[in-house]
């Protein structure tokens, strides 16, 4: 895939000291990237300025009309005019200056309508907060197609929009990015590929460092998110599968990861699995829930604002 065809894309709201790591990662890429859009929200703190400092275009929002599908949708109808188009956030710092080749190599197998690299615990990262990342990107690549839904289930349709790569073609024949969604579009955009007929690929050499060290609390309202996901798109979940099964995976894995690196953990693990499930079931049961009880209970409040 020749580089002057690929469009990086970044949405940004105060992006702090990371994103200045973020963009010195980027400058560092072998070939640098031809065009990068940056996409704030309405910055306090210069993030936006330093895009600019960097080279780089910068498409201003006002501020609370980001749209986690929405805005990524508007960036590519921008740059439709490129063959392949990258998204990463503001806290994805690139691990090596190869990461962007890497991750746009596999579009030259005409299959695959989707990429996605490997995310990397950030340095510093707890012993919990490393094995989600471990857990979800494993040290081999892979490519599947919709073949093998029988074999992974909702897994097949995994990817993460943190740092991930689309054929505008492909992109644009299944509908685009879905607008008026709490989170979860790239989930979306890549069951609607496979079931479309195209490939995703995994690349595990393409890698960023991205984790979070989150409360129990902001556990419990990302899960929360992620069921009112799965409420609003239950297709995915009638046509790839519920996610109790890779979930069951996830606590098993867990639990003989701190038994190895950090046994201490243990019960913090389990608190978290707990109010993990209870979020989930909460959110899948959001339509029967008071809006100010919603917006308590997510991590997106200016999500539950819009709807209104």
């Amino acid at each position: 895939m020749s580089a002057n065809k690929v469009a990086v894309i970044i949405p940004t709201l105060n992006g702090g000291e990371v994103w200045l790591r973020c963009l010195d990662a980027l400058r560092q890429q072998v070939p640098p990237p031809v065009y990068v859009l940056v996409v704030d929200s309405g910055s306090k703190d210069g993030t936006d300025v330093v895009a600019l400092e960097n080279g780089f275009d910068v498409l201003r929002l006002a501020k609370g009309t980001f749209d986690h599908g929405g805005t990524r949708q508007m960036a590519a109808e921008r740059l439709a005019g490129f063959d392949v188009l990258v998204y990463l956030t503001q806290d994805a710092v690139l691990a090596n200056p190869n990461a962007l080749a890497q991750l746009v190599a596999p579009f030259a197998d005409p299959r695959v309508g989707a990429t996605y690299g490997c995310q990397l615990p950030r340095l510093g990262s707890g012993a919990i907060e490393a094995h989600a990342r471990l857990f979800n990107y494993p040290p081999h690549s892979n490519k599947r197609t919709i073949a093998d839904k029988a074999r992974m289930g909702i897994k097949a349709a995994f990817t993460s929009n943190s740092f991930a790569a689309y054929r505008t073609e492909a992109l644009m024949a299944v509908g685009g990015f879905p607008q008026s969604l709490i989170l979860g579009e790239d989930m979306v955009v890549a069951a609607r590929m496979l079931q479309a007929g195209w490939a995703i690929a995994y690349v595990a050499e393409a890698q960023v460092r991205h984790s979070h060290g989150y409360s129990v609390a902001q556990e419990f309202k990302r899960y929360f998110d992620i069921g009112v996901m799965h409420q609003d798109q239950a297709w995915i979940l009638r046509d790839f599968g519920k996610p109790e099964g890779e979930g069951g995976r996830f606590v098993r894995s867990e639990i003989a990861y701190l038994i190895r690196h950090a046994p201490w953990l243990l019960p913090s693990a389990f608190v978290r699995t707990v109010a993990k499930y209870l979020g989930y079931k909460l959110g899948q049961h959001s339509s029967s829930l008071p809006l100010s009880i919603k917006r308590k209970l997510s991590m997106h409040r200016g999500f539950w604002d819009k709807r209104g």
